[in-house]
């Protein structure tokens, strides 16, 4: 993978490339960045730059035979781990490599997906992955063994912070104090959730959010756009460049997304004193609950960032809004009022409280249930 086609990052290309030329390199490396950042396509640009012998800052000047191995993700010195969860295809002690084939197109057709995206593409997406302790063996395994190529041996762990304690654990020591020109790259969006021995033990490197001309110049060189149109999507993407792309294509969940929220936010509003709608809200809460736990995450994310848009919008700060809702019936200039001051910390506060019990295995539709019967009641709080 070339570093030219990595969008944006250049202070953060110049220094992995530089820190190689000076022989500066570390033995665990830390990537954190919020999703569609390009901190995966940048680790195994540099994983490649290390591996291949490559110098002037670009992926072209090394090993040749090398440098062609990483067109299929498939050389032998570069190690993979991320997230995986039992399928059809794995019946019991799921690891990273049971799922190469998976893995590879999704870097090749998706290098800046997420987890949503990852899960999707192994029809798991009504389960949670995790890097277990079983993974962590093999991790071990692979790096006991010689470098193919006489070289260095790169570890890349993508979603680190999925990480169990006793993965993170047994990992601990091999981190610290790893075979001699081996090097591990975790690559985290919230590293608050990887615990702190590891990361200690990392050098830490934060990659922003892409630019709005970044994106809009990605845009219009990898597809083809109109710079007008460009523009419109780059700025709705919020620097996350997966999301730009899934607009593109009309791909996104979000369309699924808003279609859920707006019927939500409908029934809450009339169960005030309304029965029926109480029903509503609970059958709504049945069907949600039957998606998988990853997709019913996602969507409260979004409904929360559906909530802080219109309080922007509320409080005169239209510059902020990149939101703009499909559904030709609903306003966000409309229901901008409703949100405000004396509920966005309660609304806030319940939602992030569902996503912790979904992600621990929760009952899902008594957990959905209750968050929209307090909504209701939020939803009619005075702003006085």
């Amino acid at each position: 993978m070339l570093f030219e086609e990595i969008l944006g990052q250049d202070y953060i290309k110049k220094h992995l490339t530089q820190c190689v030329d000076q022989g500066r390199i570390p033995h665990a490396q830390l990537f954190v960045g919020p999703e569609g950042s390009g901190t995966l396509p940048m680790a195994i640009a540099y994983a490649q730059y290390l591996l291949c012998s490559n110098t002037e800052g670009e992926n072209n000047s090394g090993n040749p035979s090398c440098n062609l191995k990483f067109n299929t993700f498939s050389h032998p010195d570069l190690h993979f781990a991320f997230p995986v969860t039992t399928s059809d295809k794995v019946k019991s002690h799921p690891v990273s490599s049971h799922y190469m084939q998976e893995w590879r197109k999704l870097l090749k057709d998706q290098p800046y997906g997420n987890l949503f995206d990852w899960y999707k593409l192994l029809g798991v997406d009504n389960k949670q992955g995790q890097i277990g302790v079983d993974e962590a063996f093999e991790i071990v395994k692979a790096l006991a063994l010689k470098p193919y190529e006489g070289g260095y041996k790169v570890m890349l762990i993508w979603m680190a912070e999925k990480m169990n304690s006793a993965c993170a654990n047994k990992l601990l020591k091999l981190i610290e104090e790893p075979p001699p020109k081996t090097v591990f790259i975790l690559i985290a969006e919230d590293e608050e959730q990887i615990i702190n021995t590891i990361k200690s033990r990392c050098q830490t490197l934060y990659f922003p959010p892409l630019s709005e001309r970044v994106i809009k110049s990605g845009l219009m060189k990898h597809y083809g756009l109109e710079e007008s149109v460009s523009t419109k999507i780059s700025h709705q993407s919020q620097g996350n460049f997966n999301k730009a792309c899934d607009l593109i294509y009309q791909d996104s969940e979000d369309l699924q997304f808003e279609e859920w929220f707006i019927f939500w936010i409908r029934s809450a509003f009339k169960a005030k004193g309304n029965k029926a709608a109480i029903h509503d809200l609970i059958n709504w809460s049945e069907d949600i609950s039957k998606t998988g736990r990853e997709t019913q995450k996602q969507f409260l994310l979004f409904c929360l960032n559906f909530f802080r848009q219109a309080l922007l919008l509320n409080y005169n700060a239209p510059e902020l809004v990149y939101l703009e809702p499909k559904t030709e019936s609903f306003k966000l200039e409309k229901f901008a009022p409703f949100i405000h001051h004396a509920n966005i910390l309660d609304i806030s506060n319940e939602l992030q409280d569902a996503v912790y019990h979904i992600e621990r295995n929760g009952n899902s539709k008594i957990i959905l249930t209750d968050l929209s019967i307090k909504l209701t009641r939020l939803l009619h709080k005075n702003s006085v």
